[in-house]
């Protein structure tokens, strides 16, 4: 089983459902968990009740939101691997820096811990900028690894990344095997 993480990247919700049914229906066993703002935030591009019960419908199970709920992935629910995608700029720093304080940062300590894989299919607009030393400080982290990524738009956002969810599939392959899925950045 994996456990599938959800930030509020909300622009790119579309694309990561898309990647949540692709690796449901490539027989993938999905543990759906998603950040507190996902659970609870209306947005131009889709209410989250609807987010939720789509979520709900792919996977069949319950969503983790809480960091109750998301502490035991690790030490009591053995999940093979954690892919968050999206994962914010915000995420990713507080992973980074150890700051564990909603379902999402909670569920990747608890699954790290245990030693085991997490993929990140980060979406930021300051990557390049603010993010900067986060992914670096998570690259250097054992059992990390990130969806390769390029820039959106590099006219109007020119710090902004974005991973390939096309490639989440085969960069999950490269972390089943130990392998950072390169290129990194495209």
């Amino acid at each position: 089983m994996i456990g599938y993480a959800i930030c509020g990247s909300f622009c790119t919700h579309a694309k990561a459902l898309g990647t949540m049914r692709r690796l449901a229906s490539d027989g993938y066993d999905i543990l759906p968990i998603v950040s507190e703002t996902v659970f609870s935030t209306d947005t131009r591009f889709g209410k989250a009740d609807d987010l939720l019960w789509e979520i709900k419908d792919i996977c069949k199970k319950d969503i983790i939101h809480t960091v109750k709920d998301a502490e035991p992935l690790g030490p009591s629910i053995d999940l093979d691997a954690l892919l968050i995608a999206p994962c914010t700029g915000n995420t990713l720093a507080k992973m980074a820096r150890g700051i564990t304080d909603g379902a999402v940062t909670m569920a990747a300590k608890a699954h790290l811990r245990c030693d085991r894989p997490m993929l990140i299919a980060l979406a930021s607009n300051d990557a390049m900028s603010a993010n900067l030393a986060s992914i670096a400080a998570m690259l250097q982290r054992k059992n990390v690894y990130f969806v390769p990524m390029k820039q959106d738009d590099p006219a109007k956002k020119p710090h902004s990344l974005i991973a390939d969810f096309e490639k989440i599939p085969e960069a999950m392959e490269a972390m089943k095997m130990g392998k950072q899925m390169r290129p990194l950045f495209l």
